[in-house]
């Protein structure tokens, strides 16, 4: 293993916390026989003074020890600035499911379950080296402040430690909250855990989904998504598992669902928490067995897949209520992932703005794009943005088409963003319409209030019509949940329109 020795020429230390003697000793045998230069504690106390004399290029470290446990240990090596990015590997004695994902929690980059094989320990280590180089190299050459997520030359070109992903051109990374998710993300790409991944409609979770899936050793591998809302229950079955010639009308041919498209990559479910219970069943038992039964067919397929999932509802209170597997939901969920909206991470409006603006103009063919006037900005950043960064793109886009010159203006901005007041908006209630603590009082206030609703209500009414009536559509369109559009039919007393 060549690559053990540093560019140095020196060997690279490695630091072995293990409290059974036997394990500890043929783990030393092993990295002193492929290059490294290891050094061995018997417990967490001793691993801690002993990094602290000399840093090493990765630890393995046991969950289980007497004084101080594995969990404190990296809990010591995370907070610590000098030793924040050391790779830390766990070494358990079982694949319990509570240890991984607190472990994957606290930071740690992967994990081998007792007995592991030489390669497979080796190919963990490798891994691990490997992306401490690039974060490293990268950084030297990195620029301070906010990191844009570009089409890179390398899939895992980073920039600050954070990933550049190909078509990620919806993200910008610069407020804390959101680098500190996609380090968890990186470091939950390195495992083969399934990925829970949460947050509101339009904040950007398929392309966390798509930035894991690059970061991980499926990276060569299909990623295959699925709206798991925007197809009915009938078609839903084919598409994620396949079906057999004459398995009913029209099946002319045997066909490939998701599950065996995606054969060594990433299935990304979108909306997973609007799975019909007939499918819950079916998706539980593809993920227990690791094999697909096409409809119609009399054996399994066997498949290698890594799960991602989406969704903005409340999973656990939808197993409460009955309407959620509750052993679905903890399949899915190996290791979450909570995108935090756009009202709560306002330091990202303008640089995502902007750069929506420079992708508007050149889908246009516009030779410069327009810039964004003191007024516009003002007014972007105080708006809510209940339809987060959708909502926020869909706004741009218009404002580009509507400018004529090279400055974007208020008024080229929708009516809804000129009618808040200079006061941040709170979050918006799902069971009614907008509402603004500050709307509530002087007669000004209720008719802008009034304002607000009569836009609103016509820009449903005229999303519907363009989408033939589909409300997931007209969902997306409008940078909301299909509860939402629901709700607001209700409030509004539209119909509930049929698809055309």
């Amino acid at each position: 293993m060549g690559e053990a020795k540093e560019r140095e020429g020196g060997l690279r230390r490695a630091l072995v916390i293990e409290d059974d003697a036997n394990v500890r000793e043929n783990l030393l045998d092993l990295l002193e026989a492929e290059g490294f230069a290891p050094v061995g504690a018997e417990n967490g106390r001793v691993g801690l003074d002993m990094l602290a004399k000399e840093l090493p290029a990765f630890v393995l470290c046991d969950i289980r020890m007497p004084e101080m446990d594995g969990f404190q240990v990296l809990e010591r090596i995370r907070a610590a600035p000098e030793t924040r990015a050391v790779p830390f590997i766990f070494l358990t004695a079982a694949a319990d499911r509570a240890d991984v994902r607190a472990g994957m929690n606290l930071g740690a980059d992967d994990y081998l379950t007792k007995p592991f094989t030489r390669a497979e320990l080796l190919e963990a280590i490798r891994s691990r080296l490997e992306r401490r180089e690039i974060v490293a190299a990268s950084a030297t050459a990195a620029v301070p402040g906010s990191t844009a997520i570009t089409a890179p030359k390398h899939p895992e070109q980073l920039a600050n430690g954070i990933p550049f992903f190909e078509g990620s051109d919806a993200v910008v990374l610069c407020d804390a909250s959101m680098l500190q998710l996609y380090d968890q993300a990186a470091r939950a790409a390195a495992a083969t855990i399934s990925v829970l991944v949460l947050g509101e409609t339009g904040v950007g979770k398929e392309i966390l989904a798509h930035s894991i899936h690059k970061l991980s050793q499926r990276r060569e591998g299909p990623f295959l998504a699925l709206n798991c809302a925007a197809i009915s229950e009938s078609l839903l079955e084919g598409e994620l598992f396949g079906n057999e010639r004459g398995a009913f009308t029209g099946a002319h041919t045997a066909r490939q669902g998701l599950f065996e498209a995606a054969e060594g990559g990433t299935v990304f479910l979108d909306e997973v928490g609007e799975l019909p219970m007939s499918i819950q069943v079916k998706l539980l038992r593809v993920l227990e067995e690791r094999k697909v039964m096409r409809l119609g067919g009399r054996s399994s397929i066997p498949i290698d897949v890594r799960f991602v999932s989406a969704t903005n509802r409340d999973l656990e209170q939808a197993t409460e209520a009955g309407t959620f597997r509750q052993d679905l939901y903890f399949r899915l969920n190996g290791f979450s992932l909570t995108i935090p909206p756009l009202r709560d991470r306002r330091s990202e409006i303008l640089p995502l703005a902007e750069k929506f603006v420079r992708l508007a103009a050149e889908k246009m063919g516009h030779r410069a794009h327009p810039r964004l006037s003191d007024d516009a900005t003002e007014m972007l950043q105080r708006y809510g943005w209940p339809g987060n960064i959708r909502e926020l793109r869909n706004v741009i886009e218009r404002a580009v088409v509507l400018s004529p010159g090279d400055t974007i203006k208020p008024d080229h901005l929708p009516p809804k963003l000129r009618l808040v007041p200079a006061e941040p908006r709170s979050p918006q209630p799902v069971s009614g319409p907008p509402t603004n603590g500050t709307l509530d009082g002087d007669p000004v206030s209720r008719r802008l209030r009034a304002e607000m609703e009569v836009l609103e209500r016509q820009r449903i009414v005229e999303a519907l019509e363009r989408c033939g009536g589909n409300q997931t559509a007209a969902a997306d369109m409008l940078g909301m949940s299909r509860r939402t559009l629901v709700s607001r039919l209700g409030t509004y007393d539209l119909p509930r329109p049929r698809k055309r």
